[in-house]
């Protein structure tokens, strides 16, 4: 039975984990808007996201987390994490004619 500290040490590091793939995700949707501005149709929104997805990483090893206990299921988590929240912002900056 895991004792309470590893429980919260497990927590911790999903809390961590997703609260940096969801802002990731966000930042790259304003990236997009940035470079690309109403141009949902360019193919560079994808690298734009690709970029941030490999970029918190380093980011997430900073913060403590030990990516060699990463699994798959990991690795799928923070893209499609990242994925979402990136398409989800997009659409709105797009649909709310935001440009910068």
């Amino acid at each position: 039975m895991a004792t309470a500290s590893e429980q919260r040490a497990s927590h911790m590091r999903g809390v961590t984990v997703t609260a940096v793939s969801t802002l990731a995700g966000v930042a790259a949707a304003v990236a997009s808007a940035w470079f690309l501005g109403t141009e949902p149709q360019s193919q560079l929104g994808l690298a734009v996201v690709g970029a941030f997805v490999f970029a918190q990483f380093p980011v997430l090893q900073v913060l403590g987390i030990d990516l060699a206990d990463f699994s798959t299921k990991d690795h799928l988590y923070v893209m499609f994490m990242t994925f979402s929240l990136w398409f989800v912002t997009w659409t709105i900056l797009l649909t709310s004619n935001v440009t910068f």
